[in-house]
């Protein structure tokens, strides 16, 4: 009996060291960066564009106790050391705008700062938090999102909102190459924004293009053919996860639907269209990250 007795008592005390572990290491992963490298096949894609770079960060949920905008600086330093041909950001550059909304702005506006400073293209679109959303049922605060987009917008990072811009590479001689990739940016899905049919109105089918999006929800409304290379965000991997197996998350257990958390959504969307999802930098709800780093991507982009 006292053997049994000393077996549990080993047993208990094992689970309680690395459940310990387990929770210190997961206020320590929300520090360490991770860069992923992918291959983005793009059809028509111009000959200029073959084997440039697009860099994507997501996510920096700014004002949320304990955020991590120590790593969002990080990787922006890194995108900037990388020198990307573009940079997209998916939304929710904020937790949860309040009374503190004007100081988390300027810390977003401070982050992204360094891009623009190294000349570096720049655009994004905003998420569900941007709009104080935390849930998909409560009324998007459109003021607090339209002050976040001004100060962007103002600073030279472009906000896109069911729309379509031509980016155009320079040269070594500083001018303009002829040749352009189209970027359409679509609108929150939870602030009921995301307009694809409106953003696709007058882009040609055979015109080649990136989409970006915060809510990876949003892909399910694109025609067949119309984003053969898309990205979002929203996610945060799952957040919590199984270690080795990205889709079994606390995320995949708090949604009944299927959830594509992190990189490339299999069999998704219609056909011809490919969805990579960003992890993204910060956190919802608890500032903890378990098995599911930060991360930014850069694609190099391929003719299909």
């Amino acid at each position: 009996m006292n053997h049994l007795f000393q077996k549990l008592k080993t047993a208990i005390s094992w689970v309680v060291t690395i459940a310990t572990l387990l929770i210190v290491w997961s206020f320590i992963e929300p520090r360490i960066l991770v860069t992923d490298t992918e291959i983005a096949k793009i059809p028509n894609l111009p000959t200029a564009w073959q084997n440039q770079q697009v860099g994507q960060i997501s996510d920096f949920q700014i004002g949320l106790w304990g955020d991590n905008r120590g790593t969002a600086r990080r990787s922006v330093a890194r995108l900037v050391e990388a020198r990307p041909a573009v940079v997209l950001i998916t939304g929710d550059f904020i937790y949860h705008p309040g009374s503190n909304l004007q100081e988390d702005i300027e810390t977003a506006v401070a982050i992204v700062r360094p891009l623009v400073e190294a000349e570096i293209p720049t655009y994004a679109v905003l998420g569900n938090h941007d709009y104080r959303m935390k849930s998909q049922s409560a009324s998007p605060d459109v003021e607090s999102a339209d002050r976040l987009k001004t100060a962007l917008n103002s600073i030279g990072v472009e906000v896109l909102e069911n729309e379509v811009v031509r980016l155009k590479l320079h040269d070594r001689n500083d001018s303009l190459k002829s040749e352009y990739l189209n970027l359409v940016g679509i609108g929150s899905l939870w602030a009921n924004r995301d307009r694809v049919r409106q953003a696709l109105r007058n882009l040609p089918t055979s015109e080649p293009r990136i989409v970006m999006m915060h809510n990876p929800d949003s892909f399910e409304k694109f025609p067949a053919e119309s984003a053969p290379f898309a990205v979002a965000g929203h996610t945060h991997g799952g957040q919590v996860r199984v270690p080795g197996t990205p889709h079994l998350s606390w995320l995949k257990l708090a949604r009944q639907d299927k959830v594509h958390a992190d990189g490339w959504a299999k069999n998704y969307g219609r056909s011809g269209n490919h969805l990579y999802v960003n992890s993204g930098i910060g956190m919802s709800i608890v500032p903890i990250r378990l098995f599911c780093p930060p991360k930014l991507t850069l694609f190099t982009l391929k003719k299909s």
